[in-house]
């Protein structure tokens, strides 16, 4: 009996042996046919033949990735774009040839592990990568750097854009643009048009000179020829004047401000008054919307040209027997809201992101003169420059505000939306 227990305990203890190897080599068969292309050959070879397979395998897969990757850095290492990598405690991993040329990085080796902070002094790009970092979305940034002291002399401030990305265990990525010549070459544009306007303002003003003289001694038919070309040299000079504030504002905005404490109902008036001969041709009256008188820190005469630039524009484009609608909020306590809304047919979508560009006219069909719908004649309109949303942008710039161009989602018109900051800083 003694016996017969020995060997059945034996063969109990071969059969479990005997299973857990099975179990052993199933698990193994399941775990290479994952992670390889060889399964049909597993049941061929025995397991340590296969994992030797596998190892080698995944050597050579390893090897093909490294190759990879020092190919796509190679490339990264002569683009024309700048490109720099930052560990999740912002410690610079690797950065590109461009990046270490427009960021002035002379104090790094490929290699060493440093805080980009060391290596590069600017808020911007600082901010640009926490901002990725904590919302897992691409960002993009504009702004001019400023080398530090330890670079080289004679270096100057250069433009940049950046576009950062999230990558894994924290680590940002991001590319970096030179936008200088681009820069360089809109100011030598700028320039050459100032230059051009400076020099046009004399003959002008002589040919007005003549022609406000002649005017004075001519009789009808003639004279209705000399008032027209009085009438398009005055639209000139305005137009001169415009461009070359335009200029002083984006040079220097500071410089040609003048702040005080300014009601903005009574600015708001002020401009609609000079405009009522306009929209009284057209029956367009102003649909003025705010409960309580609401003052500010600004340019009075600056932001009296926004105004009349905007409801210029809106009389423009509204069609006629409608309203302009404008509306005053206040979202904080230190923010002032201010809504233009017309009735036109309001902004083409391509035409949005060009609103506020220099001579910009997207929509062909605003012509010069509008057709009242009950009458066949046409009412004489003002032509516009091209410069008026430009240079109410630019004032709105220098006041540290911000303005919108959009449609209206009730009136399918053009709304144009301002916010300005009550108070400004003296600082």
């Amino acid at each position: 009996m003694t016996f017969f227990a020995f060997i059945l305990g034996v063969g109990l203890g071969l059969a479990f042996y005997f299973w857990k190897q099975y179990e052993f080599k199933r698990q193994l068969a399941q775990m290479l046919t994952a992670s390889s292309d060889t399964a049909d050959l597993i049941q061929a070879f025995p397991s340590s033949s296969l994992v030797r397979r596998e190892m080698a395998y995944l050597n050579q897969k390893c090897q093909r990735l490294e190759q990879e990757l020092q190919t796509w850095q190679n490339l990264l290492e002569q683009a024309p774009i700048g490109y720099l990598q930052v560990d999740e405690e912002n410690q610079l991993l690797w950065c590109n040839q461009q990046a270490r040329q427009l960021l002035k990085i002379d104090r790094w080796q490929p290699g060493q592990i440093r805080l980009l902070l060391e290596l590069v002094r600017s808020y911007e790009l600082d901010r640009l990568i926490e901002r990725t970092r904590s919302t897992q979305k691409p960002q993009s940034q504009e702004w001019v750097y400023y080398p530090t002291y330890y670079a080289s002399e004679g270096e100057k401030s250069i433009a940049l854009k950046a576009l950062s990305y999230s990558l894994a265990e924290g680590q940002v990525s991001v590319f970096l643009d030179n936008r200088q010549p681009l820069v360089e070459l809109t100011r030598s544009r700028e320039r050459a048009f100032s230059d051009l306007t400076h020099e046009l303002r004399t003959p002008l003003t002589s040919i007005s000179l003549v022609a406000e003289a002649l005017e004075k001694r001519l009789s009808y038919p003639e004279r209705r020829w000399v008032e027209q070309m009085l009438k398009e040299t005055k639209r000139l000079m305005s137009l001169i004047q415009e461009w070359l504030d335009l200029g002083q504002l984006q040079e220097n905005p500071a410089r040609h401000l003048s702040y005080e404490s300014v009601e903005l109902q009574e600015i708001i008036f002020a401009a609609w008054q000079s405009l009522i001969p306009l929209a009284e041709q057209r029956n367009i009256t102003l649909d003025y919307r705010s409960s309580d008188s609401i003052s500010l820190q600004a340019d009075r005469s600056r932001l009296t040209q926004v105004f009349l630039n905007l409801l210029d524009n809106a009389i423009k484009h509204s069609p006629v027997d409608k309203s302009i609608r404008l509306e005053i909020e206040l979202p904080d306590a230190n923010t002032v809201q201010i809504n233009v809304i017309d009735s036109g047919s309001g902004f083409n979508a391509s035409d949005l992101p060009h609103v506020f560009e220099r001579l910009y006219r997207g929509d062909p069909s605003r012509a010069r003169y509008a057709i009242a719908p009950e009458a066949t004649e046409t009412l004489p309109y003002r032509s516009g420059s091209g410069l008026g949303l430009a240079i109410a942008q630019q004032i709105i710039k220098a006041h540290n505000g911000a303005i919108v161009a959009k449609n209206h989602p009730e009136t399918s018109g053009a709304w144009l939306q301002i916010e300005l900051p009550r108070y400004q800083n003296k600082d």
